[in-house]
């Protein structure tokens, strides 16, 4: 049921992704493991998937919503994908740098389901994904796994807070945090507790993120911006005591993309000034920024401020050539916020931290330098990269 790959500096390492769509083919595929892409073949497009694909009888994300927790910390049948997304940037003994990430996916099979008699029929399909950076021994390992939401095999509850696939989880209680993450496969594990930091964050329109012209082309989007977290983590079949802070994501929706979106620049930073900064860029075939980019600003205290497009600026600075799949990818970005005076240089952690599963991109753990209003400000986060070419040939 799982499928993973743990590579070193010096050999082809993939990681996991953030899009749920791909699960669908896995019911087709009986949800067994996803094997890996053939050289030379395309893989599989999550811009599309999340694009003008039929969402007759799904709900859609059209207007701002009453959230209600703790229902809302757990599934939405009713639309065709989500996710619940955490990543973090941890320190172990002396210092040692990790970054992980581990997220599920929800992907509904249809929109009318029938009732049928069988504990293994299933409307929905997980995906899950875990991978750790460890930047001392220049070490990626990342895995991926299916289950259909059927038997006890994977499934998300609200009260209290529980998303699973096998033994891969997140847990917690009616409210969040605290939250328990758990994974483990081969040497590479953890198992942390994400404290309570700030408030929820409503992201976008009061928890409505346009994604697109089109109505219904959005998504309902929270985030946990800056969870204290501890635990331990396994590396390499070494284990280590580690303490750092997560960030969570929490999106569903049917569909999001216009035509013409390629793929999106995703940043989440904890800067050292107590302040969080998400953006993102969503990318056009043409090159240019969509005018739905967007992101926010997280205060010391938790108060948000909303970004549009051209509140903020991303520059790439310079280029990163996968060796497996021959695409190319920028190793490092300038990005700044000229109404905060932030100017950030944000360098990643291990320059591949590619993701070569089922879904081809690239997201790590980063650190970010530079200075807001004209006083030195770091942070550490996360990047995550879709749409950058086809595998090659």
């Amino acid at each position: 049921m799982g499928a993973g790959r743990l590579l070193d500096a010096s050999s082809p390492r993939p990681g996991a992704a953030r899009l749920a769509v791909l699960v669908s083919l896995l019911a087709v595929a009986g949800c067994r493991p996803a094997a890996e892409p053939a050289a030379g073949s395309e893989a599989l497009s999550v811009v599309e998937l999340l694009g003008g694909a039929e969402a007759s009888g799904f709900a859609r994300a059209l207007e701002p919503r009453l959230f209600r927790f703790p229902a809302d910390h757990g599934a939405h049948p009713e639309f065709r994908t989500e996710w619940w997304y955490f990543t973090g940037n941890l320190a172990g003994p002396g210092g040692r740098r990790f970054g992980y990430q581990l997220t599920f996916f929800r992907s509904a099979l249809t929109a009318r389901p029938e009732p049928r008699a069988s504990r293994w029929a299933a409307d929905q399909v997980y995906m899950a994904h875990f991978a750790v950076v460890d930047v001392e021994a220049a070490r990626f390992a990342s895995f991926e796994r299916f289950a259909r939401g059927a038997a006890g095999l994977a499934g998300a509850d609200a009260g209290p807070f529980r998303v699973w696939l096998e033994d891969w989880s997140a847990t917690g209680g009616g409210e969040l945090p605290p939250i328990r993450l758990s994974a483990a496969d081969g040497g590479t594990a953890l198992d942390l507790e994400l404290a309570p930091g700030k408030p929820l964050v409503l992201q976008g329109e009061r928890g409505l993120s346009r994604k697109g012209r089109e109505p219904g082309n959005a998504s309902y989007y929270y985030s946990l911006t800056r969870m204290p977290t501890t635990g331990s983590l396994t590396s390499g079949g070494e284990t280590f005591t580690v303490t750092g802070a997560s960030w969570m994501d929490r999106e569903w929706s049917t569909s999001s993309l216009d035509a013409g979106v390629v793929g999106w620049d995703w940043f989440s930073l904890q800067l050292d000034d107590g302040r969080d900064l998400m953006v993102y860029r969503l990318r056009r075939a043409d090159g240019t920024s969509d005018p739905r980019s967007a992101g926010s600003l997280v205060g010391a205290a938790g108060g948000v401020s909303p970004l549009g497009a051209q509140e903020f600026e991303i520059e790439p600075d310079g280029l990163w050539r996968s060796p497996r799949t021959g695409r190319e990818y920028p190793s490092g970005w300038l990005l700044s916020v000229p109404s905060e005076g932030l100017e950030l240089t944000v360098s990643p952690l291990l320059a591949d931290q590619e993701i070569d599963h089922s879904v081809v991109y690239w997201e790590g753990a980063v650190r970010a330098a530079g200075t807001a209003g004209g006083r030195p400000v770091g942070g550490w986060g996360y990047v995550e990269l879709t749409g950058y070419g086809a595998r090659s040939p």
